[in-house]
């Protein structure tokens, strides 16, 4: 009897790994990355890439153990809901109300330690910051964020629809 689940789960196991989640990978760099938008400074964009932009773009770099399922489910829906909240990738797709509001909230969330993640720098060690890399990114993503409101005369203290 143990035999026979051990045998079916085997089987089921082999089967999940057939069933994989499409890949987040855009081919061509497309027009509204947040660096086709705005100035990025080459430093920033180094913290982008190795912090934010597996889980924030459509770009995303894949570990190995992302072909076992079910993780890559579960690295799928991590992915899903990061771009969910904050792509840069479709940056300038955003109204400019949306645009300030997302980079206060990326400064916000770096100064607290809330991005990036723990579960992803676990693994991920590159993508823990230091307070260099901290203060640059917050430095330029409030800097921006107040051009953009400036700018285009937004009220920060209001809320943005979902689109």
């Amino acid at each position: 009897m143990l035999k026979k689940i051990f045998i079916g789960l085997l089987v089921i196991i082999i089967v999940l790994q057939f069933i994989r989640p499409a890949k987040n990978r855009m081919e061509i760099p497309g027009t509204y990355g947040i660096g086709k938008q705005y100035p990025v400074p080459v430093n920033v964009v180094s913290i982008l890439e190795k912090a934010c932009y597996d889980c924030h773009s459509n770009t995303t770099r894949y570990p190995w153990y992302n072909n076992i399922q079910p993780v890559g489910w579960w690295l799928n829906n991590h992915i899903k809901k990061g771009k969910g909240e904050l792509n840069f990738s479709e940056f300038g797709n955003y109204s400019f109300a949306k645009q300030a509001k997302k980079l206060h909230k990326v400064a916000k969330e770096v100064k607290e330690g809330g991005m990036p993640l723990n579960s992803y720098t676990w693994i991920h060690r590159d993508a823990i910051l230091n307070e260099d890399d901290k203060t640059a990114l917050v430095n330029w993503a409030e800097g921006l964020s107040k051009q953009i409101a400036t700018v285009h005369n937004i009220d920060m203290s209001k809320k943005v629809p979902k689109s």
